[in-house]
């Protein structure tokens, strides 16, 4: 740790003495004079070879270009320069007379000098690599000089290492923006390859370039290329913390706010891959207000989100209806100035073009994209919210607070493919961090707001009409998460979960048993309204079929079955289902120690004895 807090000036100094000290002891020398004189001619190129490199450190740490030297090639192969000099200065001392007894006890041979020359050789290949490599991005003047690909002895066995050193030194210190995007391209493959190319691109300083090439925003290509390689080098928690060290989040959120549609979707990638993989690169995107950008770039050209137009009976709109409309959409008051809420009524066309007003430059190349770039960017938004707000209340808060979940509503209805799973899951995640956080779930999906019931109509939808289990199970999970915010009257979500229970994937019907199970828990206000809902909707039938399935659907099939027992024992469908024998069964089989059911299933069994004993004489004895 003490050698990498040095200068390089210090770092070079020491090997440069060393050199001195070799050449000194070259002309003492009493034996083996002429390997000595070779042995000196070696140190006499290396000396040269230190000394050019404390010239390009001295120029780099005086020069006010941005661009400093990459120190971590220069470091070790410096450190391995020291160990062959000493080893060299040790053998040439062995060669100057010192008495009898000296000479017998330090006897010297040819072959030690061969392996020093074989040493000595290998460091001035190093050398020479790496003063090819800082010449080649120093000198090409911007013309695109070429990257140095050869391999210096010191990476023989690790080609990898070498590539890795060229490239992040062509991003950090080429005058060439060719060079440096097709460095950052270079190790953007690398990364895809495998973890001991990521381990080592980060470990070899790789993380730092990048991101300072992403800030620069010198070309579009050049911060596409770094996005992608950071994204590539994102895939797990410890290479994200890393990222997350180097100053990256704020860099990453100002380049989505004001970049070209190709590098926000590059951008919105790297913010995915980095929440997906570290829950505190979560919370550092939620203090920077990355929701923002992304949800205003998602809702970019939206018609639903457009400014609001006058009712269709012709009657004039109000400053108070747009109040209204705009409170709907989850606009808060606290995240913009005052002034714009006096002066400008149409509050929700501001936001919706505030992502444009921050990204000015680029408003004719947006207006001029491709609808495929358009339709991928908002893809990636859409994932990169899905992402931040998984298992996070902060920011699935944030995003209610925007007009985010009108937004995801409108594309779950109107797109199809990667856009809509994308926004289905946002919501998903949503609905989830509602069920652990009362606050969330009253403000975002009380009944009266139009974003939750449009919300809530479109996972609906996509329960009744999709048939692929990859949609119809995150609507599923999303409407369980909110079974607390519907009200009695409201059994228009129950009847749809009802049927999915005899559907033929498994998963489906066992996530369907777990959301009703969420209606008809006793944490649940309105459980009995919503059990009585269930068997009037035909639940009982097929969630006795599911008992006989998995042990998943099993588990959660005997949780419900137990809660419909508890709220409505007196049912006639429970009865002629036989479900009391059901549970009878279960409670003797090994499933029914499980922590859930050791209680809910002997209370269950002795409810329905209650109302059914006298079918069942012997039912007294669950009482106990």
């Amino acid at each position: 740790m003490g050698s990498e807090e040095r200068s390089m000036e210090e770092e070079l100094a020491f090997p440069i003495l060393l050199a001195d000290r070799v050449r000194n002891s070259v002309e003492e020398a009493d034996s083996f004079k002429f390997e000595c004189s070779e042995v000196g001619k070696k140190v006499d190129r290396l000396s040269h070879m230190l000394r050019s490199i404390v010239r390009l450190a001295t120029s780099s740490s005086s020069s006010t270009q941005t661009s400093s030297l990459y120190e971590r090639p220069i470091r070790r192969i410096v450190s391995e320069v020291s160990k062959n000099l000493e080893r060299a200065l040790t053998l040439i001392r062995k060669c100057k007379r010192s008495g009898i007894l000296r000479r017998v006890v330090t006897i010297t041979s040819a072959t030690d000098f061969r392996k020093l020359f074989l040493l000595l050789d290998n460091s001035i290949g190093d050398m020479k690599w790496l003063l090819n490599v800082f010449e080649v991005v120093d000198s090409n003047g911007g013309t695109g000089g070429g990257i140095v690909l050869s391999l210096p002895p010191i990476a023989s066995n690790d080609p990898i290492l070498s590539w890795v050193w060229s490239f992040v030194a062509a991003i950090q210190t080429s005058s060439s923006i060719v060079d440096r995007i097709d460095a950052a391209n270079q190790l953007a493959s690398l990364a895809v390859d495998n973890d001991r190319n990521k381990k080592i691109i980060v470990e070899e300083g790789g993380v730092p370039p990048l991101l300072k090439l992403l800030k620069e925003g010198v070309s579009a290509e050049s911060q596409v290329a770094a996005s992608t390689a950071l994204a590539n080098l994102a895939t797990d928690q410890e290479r994200v913390r890393q990222i997350v060290a180097e100053l990256g989040v704020p860099i990453i959120v100002q380049v989505l706010w004001d970049s070209p549609m190709l590098v926000q979707t590059s951008a919105a990638n790297l913010v995915s891959r980095m929440a997906e993989n570290d829950s505190d690169a979560q919370e550092e995107f939620a203090r920077e207000n990355a929701i923002r950008p992304l949800v205003s770039l998602l809702s970019c050209e939206n018609p639903l989100l457009d400014e609001p137009k006058p009712s269709q009976s012709g009657k004039p709109t109000t400053l108070h209806s747009l109040v209204l409309v705009n409170k709907e959409l989850g606009v808060n008051s606290h995240l913009y100035p005052k002034t714009l809420h006096q002066h400008n009524p149409h509050l929700n066309s501001s936001l919706h073009s505030e992502g444009s007003s921050r990204g000015g430059n680029h408003k004719k190349e947006r207006e001029s994209e491709k609808p495929e770039v358009k339709l991928q960017l908002k893809i990636k938004c859409a994932e990169a919210l899905w992402f931040l707000s998984r298992g996070s209340v902060s920011n699935s808060q944030r995003i209610t607070e925007t007009k985010g979940l009108l937004c995801l509503a409108k594309y779950i209805e109107k797109e199809q493919g990667e856009l809509q799973f994308n926004c289905l899951m946002t919501v998903m995640e949503i609905a989830g961090a509602a069920e652990l956080n009362a606050d969330l779930r009253r403000a975002a999906f009380k009944t009266n707001s139009l974003a939750a019931k449009a919300v809530v109509d479109q996972i609906l939808r996509i329960i009744q009409e999709e048939d692929t289990p990859p949609m119809q199970i995150p609507a599923i999970k999303a409407i369980g998460s909110l079974a607390r915010a519907f009200q009695a009257r409201e059994t228009r979500v129950l009847r749809p979960l009802v049927t999915r229970l005899d559907h033929r994937n498994l998963e489906v019907a066992t996530e369907a048993v777990i959301a009703l199970g969420k209606f008809a828990c006793p944490e649940n206000f309105l459980c009995v309204q919503h059990s009585k809902a269930i068997i009037e909707f035909g639940g009982v039938s097929p969630l006795l079929r599911l008992l006989r399935v998995s042990e998943r659907a099993q588990l959660y099939g005997l949780i419900l079955l137990c809660y419909l027992a508890l709220h409505v024992g007196n049912s006639e469908a429970l009865d002629q289902s036989k479900a009391l024998s059901a549970l009878e069964g279960a409670s003797r089989a090994p499933m029914s120690q499980h922590l859930l059911l050791r209680e809910l299933l002997p209370k269950a069994i002795y409810q329905l004895g209650l109302y059914h004993e006298g079918d069942h004489p012997h039912r007294q004895f669950y009482g106990s």
